[in-house]
């Protein structure tokens, strides 16, 4: 059978819902059968919905209230979108508590290194001493930086090679690593690009946007191809 995969999305103050299509064309692209989350709060119909789905891709987007994750709000963090925050976490929460698999991209990995206990710079340029641009001039369907891939990873055991290309449009990342998380990939100024959760079935977050750069790069389209491979053995172990 297509894997059902779950989709987040930008929820405006208005409840209005909004999602790029170029997630949609990675996970069909791959095999699967993408379907956005709809902004509902009810707990059952939210059980549901991640029982249905066969795994999640917690999408990239506005920033992340500091408060989630113990820190105060700065000049440089950019406007948050509360009813995504409080919709997301609570879903993520029960995406991971079933061990459903998770690819988490961009925001979706600032998302769920914060819901685990990690913490994240709240803007790279006055944070972080780097010359990375990260957030690119090109577009952003082209790659714009390499990103090294550590070694002994299920990254590394994918790919095979120490580095591939990525692009770049983001102005926070990963500060502390939430406990228990791994590394798999960095920039070349050191910002973490990738992380896994070695305790779940299959947990991958990556702080660029393969879903951009799959339809023409084959190391991204296996990014894609090997979450839904994964999504397809359903409860299996």
């Amino acid at each position: 059978m297509i894997p059902i995969i779950g989709l987040t999305s930008d929820i405006a103050d208005d409840e209005e819902v909004s999602m790029f299509s170029t997630y949609a064309h990675a996970i069909v692209g791959s095999g699967g059968l993408p379907l956005v989350l709809p902004y509902v709060t009810d707990g059952a119909t939210l059980d549901r919905f991640v029982d249905a789905c066969d795994g999640f891709v917690f999408t990239g987007g506005a920033d992340i209230d500091p408060a989630r994750y113990g820190e105060e709000k700065k000049p440089s963090c950019k406007p948050t979108m509360p009813l995504r925050d409080a919709l997301e976490f609570d879903v993520f929460e029960r995406v991971y508590a079933k061990d459903k698999p998770i690819l988490a991209i961009c925001r979706g990995a600032q998302l769920a290194n914060a819901a685990l206990g990690g913490t994240l710079y709240q803007d790279i340029p006055t944070e972080y001493e780097t010359s990375l641009l990260h957030v690119q001039r090109e577009s952003k369907m082209e790659p714009s930086h390499r990103i090294r891939i550590e070694r002994g990873t299920p990254l590394f055991a994918l790919l095979g090679q120490k580095s591939i290309v990525g692009n770049s449009f983001h102005h926070q990342a990963v500060k502390r690593l939430a406990d228990g998380l791994k590394v798999t990939a960095t920039a070349e100024d050191g910002i973490i690009e990738g992380f896994y959760d070695p305790r779940r079935r299959y947990f991958r977050a990556y702080q660029w946007h393969p879903e951009r750069l799959c339809g023409f790069d084959d190391d991204n389209k296996r990014l894609f191809d090997d979450f839904m491979m994964h999504c397809g053995k359903g409860d299996e172990k």
